[in-house]
């Protein structure tokens, strides 16, 4: 038995459909965000990404806690680069794609495991997701953008504050699912 095969036992049919749902809502709120973000950061010269990042980040803190297992968010960031290198349109980087995507969800997985925490304590969630959009802007900036070090810096810092953002709204519409039983805790 593979790892892979090994790792996805864990979750069950339920996780693997929220693992997806997740995934996909994140792809369908980039698509929709990022236009609109780009009318502010292309004056800036920082990717938008790295401003709206928070906003589609989030799903994989939701796919993260809507599980309540570790790796989900790594494999709704697989997910996601599956969907657009097959849907391509203007979020896919081609196969640098699954470098693009999955590393934000391998970075949250990271953070929530060194912090001993999962996708319910706003702590964890806030840097998990400011992380996650951090190692995105870092990773599509060595392959695509290579901005100067200051318009870098800036990007850096919209990634960081809408990562931190993205975080806690997640943290808050996982709360809210819980508090109506939507979700067990975890």
């Amino acid at each position: 038995m593979t790892l892979i095969q090994r790792s996805l036992r864990r979750f069950t049919v339920r996780d693997l459909i929220l693992t997806a749902a997740a995934a996909a809502l994140g792809i369908a709120v980039k698509t929709v965000v990022t236009p609109l973000i780009h009318i502010v950061s292309a004056p800036l010269l920082i990717p938008g990404g790295a401003l709206a990042g928070g906003l589609y980040m989030m799903w994989l803190i939701m796919a993260a806690g809507l599980t309540g297992k570790r790796g989900a968010a790594s494999l709704a960031g697989f997910v996601q680069a599956i969907l657009v290198i097959s849907a391509g349109g203007t979020a896919s980087h081609g196969l640098l794609s699954l470098v693009s995507y999955t590393l934000p969800g391998l970075t949250v997985d990271l953070i929530l495991f060194l912090a001993r925490q999962r996708a319910d304590a706003l702590p964890g969630c806030f840097f998990a997701c400011m992380a996650a959009n951090i190692a995105g802007t870092i990773s599509v900036n060595m392959v695509f953008f290579r901005l100067p070090l200051i318009p870098l810096l800036l990007s850096l810092t919209a990634a960081a504050l809408s990562g931190g953002a993205g975080g806690v709204l997640a943290w808050h519409l996982l709360r809210a699912l819980r508090r109506f039983n939507i979700i067990p805790e975890i």
